[in-house]
């Protein structure tokens, strides 16, 4: 059987050497004489499968001692909610920094638990980049900052860590959706007080949402919210409060030892950094194809691209899938074009799609 060279924006590709890991142990892990799948998330088999995954995360990302390592549930979408829930507290004001299609959403569902302020948006420039820090207008005292660090649909990414001491808010809380580009990049876990992200792009597979969360943060929570989605009873039961999504969190620390074995994730930035400028040169060179975004803020992880005669989207969609060149349509939102290239994704796949695009473009001169 052949494997696609497969571009979803999640649920994404993973590491072909977790799945084969993941197909031996179906039936039996370790001797256990059943599968994870099986297993109860309250044993000693999985309590230590758990126990793994948060080490190695911690690992890669060296989180600090003073921050706690959630596995829950619902997607980044649910923890739009979860996070006012938690953080607004008797505050009820946040701020928000919006720029694309995933902000624009947080903004909205935190809109029913409190008030936002706007804090900066790229709007005006069509979400093609980010706001400076010194553009950034946040409100007098605001719970805290989110931020979506990586818009998926949009391909637009942060060139910075927002630091908000450099504007002299530094006691603020930054709070950072990093669902399609945590782990893909070293990361100063401390300038954060939250980061959160969806598994199903560089982690693993639908089901799992990762929190890290710093612990003075805890606490907080209006009196509301449901227990399991309240921060600290989360934190207090070691993510077991409720069941968790074990299976989810079994593929996730396989990852984890993958990226490990790969040198960490300052290894695999520089893998992602050579995908992407294989791809981002390619369309910059092409006077059939057009990136769109801000040079500055360009995705590593999510690259959007249109055809200049979209006359031609149906067939290069068509002939890319014969090709084995998989999931390249844009988001109904954006139209046009495409490409995740996660970490699971090697660089004969991004080779792959180019000598494609350079065919197709040639076919049609």
């Amino acid at each position: 059987m052949s494997r696609v060279w497969n571009f979803s924006a999640g649920p994404a590709a993973l590491p072909e050497d977790v799945l084969r890991q993941a197909a031996a142990e179906m039936l039996d892990w370790h001797g256990a004489g059943m599968g994870v799948m099986e297993m109860s998330h309250r044993g000693k088999e999985f309590t230590a499968i758990a126990a793994q995954a948060e080490a190695d995360l911690r690992e890669l990302l060296a989180v600090p001692a003073n921050y706690r390592v959630l596995f829950m549930q619902g997607g980044a979408i649910a923890e739009n909610a979860i996070i006012p829930l938690n953080l607004m507290g008797d505050k009820r004001v946040a701020d928000y920094v919006v720029t694309g299609a995933w902000s624009v959403k947080s903004q909205k569902e935190a809109r029913k638990y409190g008030e936002v302020n706007i804090a900066a948006s790229s709007e005006a420039s069509g979400f093609t980049s980010v706001p400076p820090m010194a553009e950034w207008r946040l409100s007098a005292d605001p719970a805290y900052v989110f931020t979506c660090t990586n818009e998926t649909i949009g391909g637009v990414e942060y060139p910075f860590e927002p630091d908000l001491a450099q504007i002299g808010r530094g006691a603020v809380p930054v709070v950072a959706d990093m669902s399609s580009h945590i782990l893909s990049r070293p990361v100063e876990v401390s300038k954060y007080g939250l980061i959160f992200g969806g598994a199903q792009k560089n982690i693993g597979p639908a089901g799992l949402t990762i929190v890290i969360v710093r612990e003075d943060l805890l606490g907080r929570a209006m009196p509301h919210c449901p227990s399991a989605f309240d921060y600290k009873t989360v934190a207090d039961n070691g993510s077991m409060y409720n069941t968790p999504p074990t299976y989810a969190i079994y593929i996730a620390g396989l990852v984890f030892q993958w990226l490990k074995a790969q040198g960490g994730v300052a290894a695999i930035e520089a893998q992602n950094i050579a995908k992407a400028k294989l791809l981002y040169d390619f369309l910059d060179g092409s006077d059939f194809y057009e990136n769109r975004v801000d040079r500055a803020c360009r995705s590593r992880m999510n690259v959007p691209f249109f055809l200049r005669d979209e006359a031609l989207n149906d067939a290069f969609l068509a002939e890319s899938k014969a090709a084995g060149l998989v999931q390249l349509k844009g988001h109904k939102s954006v139209g046009g074009m495409r490409a995740s290239i996660y970490n699971a994704m090697p660089l004969a796949g991004v080779e792959a799609l180019v000598d494609f695009m350079r065919d197709f473009a040639a076919r049609r001169a």
